[in-house]
């Protein structure tokens, strides 16, 4: 199985300090529902991992939270591509569990529905929480620059970006993964 992991906010969708509270304030980065159908369509399985504290901050429920992931899902599918499973982590920061990122149980959710590993997957995020992430779980760090990225790459030293792919944006990394693939 030919594994994606993508991080949502900053990646495939605007962030906002403010939380995207709604399919209302869910907007697309442009080229990333392109590039998630497109990568979907080259065999690979997408997935999405994403840290959501709005819930446990009673600022959105998870029938918002829901609704957002239809509105991305729906997209990707009228590109002809598919999202194959999104999960998320609904805690705060204080409850110290082990889905929310930098923890990496989201990743063993992940291998478990699909019943493979998630070591050497790409996980492409925009924070240190998902290079972390990845680095603990075995997966293939991937930098965006868009959402939080610039700003990630600026705070990390060189040892954290040891090893990690940068890339301008979502459709960057498909154009360059799909290259390699050929």
């Amino acid at each position: 199985m030919k594994l994606i992991i993508l991080d949502r906010d900053g990646v495939i969708n605007q962030d906002s300090d403010d939380y995207i509270k709604s399919p209302e304030e869910w907007i697309p980065i442009p080229g990333s529902i392109e590039a998630i159908a497109e990568l979907s369509r080259a065999g690979y399985t997408v997935t999405v991992a994403t840290n959501q504290s709005g819930i446990a901050r009673h600022l959105f429920d998870e029938f918002d939270l829901a609704a957002m992931h239809q509105k991305m899902c729906a997209l990707v599918e009228e590109q002809g591509g598919e999202v194959s499973g999104v999960f998320f982590c609904p805690h705060s920061p204080e409850a110290g569990c082990e889905c929310r990122k930098p923890g990496i149980g989201l990743l063993k959710q992940i291998e478990n529905e699909f019943g493979t590993s998630v070591s050497g997957a790409p996980f492409v995020g925009d924070s240190a929480k998902d290079l972390l992430a990845a680095k603990l779980a075995g997966c293939q760090p991937i930098l965006v620059l868009t959402g939080k990225g610039a700003l990630t790459r600026q705070e990390c030293d060189e040892s954290e970006l040891a090893g990690v792919e940068i890339h301008a944006d979502l459709n960057a990394f498909k154009e360059a993964l799909l290259h390699r693939s050929c």
